[in-house]
């Protein structure tokens, strides 16, 4: 009996360890397009560079996600939106249901954009399960991944949040092009 548990709990952590493997690992850049802001313009991670930011993907249909939406635009009004972003990308819903859930948080200071039924936006990361939050650092690269929601994890969310913002935010590339020598 002592044996086949052993024998059940390595395959268990195998698949464990493949499973984790499929999600988007610390330090990989995440893709670049988050879908489009109210106003129809594209969200970009690259449009946000040198902050935090926080990519929720979430449903209507989520308890847990409805309450963390509200939870991250309350860390971000803290922080300030000049130095963390929070952007929750709708995953899994029809569109009315979305446009009705964006109508009522009109007043949530977050960009909420719709991954549409392509997946899209959500496929390169894999999801397992909702609320599913990558954090990305001012680097641009993926620093912190959670799936689900519990009060009990907002320490840990607070925490890491404050040791990105304690990061220096990389230069912004340059633009401007060298002027000629004069002669």
């Amino acid at each position: 009996m002592k044996r086949s548990m052993r024998n059940a709990l390595a395959v268990l952590a195998l698949g464990m360890a493949t499973f984790c493997q499929a999600l988007p690992a610390p330090g990989e850049v995440p893709p670049d397009y988050l879908g489009h802001d109210r106003d129809g313009h594209d969200v970009l991670i690259s449009g946000m560079h040198g902050k935090v930011i926080i990519v929720s993907f979430w449903a209507s249909w989520c308890a847990y996600c409805r309450k963390e939406l509200p939870v991250l635009a309350a860390l971000q009004k803290l922080k300030g939106a000049d130095e963390l972003k929070v952007v929750g990308v709708n995953h899994d819903d029809e569109y009315d249901k979305f446009k009705d859930l964006r109508r009522r948080w009109k007043n949530l200071d977050v960009i909420l954009t719709y991954d549409a039924a392509d997946n899209r936006i959500g496929k390169p990361y894999k999801i397992n399960g909702l609320p599913f939050m990558v954090m990305i650092g001012r680097d641009g690269r993926i620093a912190h991944v959670h799936t689900g929601y519990g009060e009990d994890s907002l320490n840990t969310i607070m925490t890491e949040v404050d040791e990105l913002l304690a990061q220096p935010a990389p230069e912004a590339p340059s633009t401007a092009s060298a002027s000629p020598a004069s002669s």
